[in-house]
């Protein structure tokens, strides 16, 4: 079996680009307790928690026992009028200069947040789209990062009908996101079995489902599921995480395995407790499972 490569995320600790999005906790303790857990990597989060300056960023990763992964970008990819190759760019030697391989892509509608109505693609849109992809996927391997999309709530790449035109569409990998892809309305297990070679970067998610099916009948916004328990540590929600885990390594899956259970936090933990807690059960429950694998 191929080593597993286990990563945290910052998502984990509340600690979110979407403005208002609860307590944020400092950069010190959100690392610190990254590496009392265990972990020896993490991607980056989102703009401004970890230093701008890339061997600055590298050099606070490094002082903790971790590495950099990469991180989520979210990019509008279906106006014609608008080149996502200069962003990308800029971004992308930031990545390299810390060493991180993998680039997170979201197809952005261009509003804040995932809880506005999303705008619906034409034939050009779509196109601009999957053509935008495929040029940032060849342009993040040109210097050696991995360039995947993440299929996600709120924007322009969620629903089943929209993960079939990038599969049928573009060469890009997958962000496996277990979370996103059930809440939008597509079976992680079936996808991990049916898609197993386009899955490039693995996000865990486990799930309440009772909460998750208020967001896919309007009744909750994703941020209101959120705060609501919608996510769960690994092996504590519905969804079938060991049969994924099991399935993608015994495909040979060489990606990174990213515990991230989106979280807000509506005032600062005492130290020891918060969401240190729920991020030590779900390592547990994955090294569990390979252990078994």
């Amino acid at each position: 079996m191929t080593t597993p490569n286990i990563a945290a995320a910052p998502i984990s600790w509340g600690v979110c680009e979407v403005p208002g999005w609860g307590v944020q906790m400092t950069l010190e303790r959100v690392l610190n307790e990254m590496s009392e857990l265990g972990f020896s990597a993490t991607e980056f989060g989102p703009l401004g928690f970890l230093p701008e300056q890339p061997t600055e960023r590298a050099e606070v990763l490094r002082s903790r026992g971790l590495t950099a992964v990469g991180g989520f970008v979210p990019v509008v990819l279906h106006d014609p009028g608008h080149d996502p190759i200069p962003e990308i760019s800029a971004e992308l030697r930031s990545f390299t200069a810390a060493g991180a391989g993998v680039l997170v892509l979201a197809a952005a509608t261009g509003v804040d947040g995932y809880d506005e109505p999303r705008p619906v693609l034409d034939e050009s849109g779509w196109a601009t789209l999957l053509g935008n992809l495929d040029r940032l996927s060849q342009l993040a391997g040109d210097v050696g990062v991995r360039a995947v999309l993440h299929p996600h709530v709120g924007t322009l790449v969620e629903t089943p009908d929209d993960i079939n035109r990038v599969l049928q569409g573009s060469s890009i990998p997958f962000c496996f996101d277990t979370g996103h892809l059930l809440i939008g309305g597509t079976d992680p297990v079936a996808f991990a079995a049916a898609h197993a070679d386009r899955i490039g970067h693995a996000h865990l998610k486990d799930v309440n489902l009772k909460v998750a099916k208020t967001v896919q009948d309007g009744s909750r916004t994703y941020y209101q599921a959120v705060i609501a328990g919608m996510y769960r540590p690994l092996g504590r929600g519905d969804i079938d995480m060991r049969n994924i885990i099991t399935s993608l390594t015994a495909v040979g899956y060489d990606g990174w395995f990213v515990l991230e259970q989106d979280n807000v936090l509506a005032a600062e933990p005492s130290i020891g407790e918060g969401p240190i807690d729920d991020a030590r059960a779900s390592l547990e429950f994955l090294r569990s499972v390979l252990d078994d694998a």
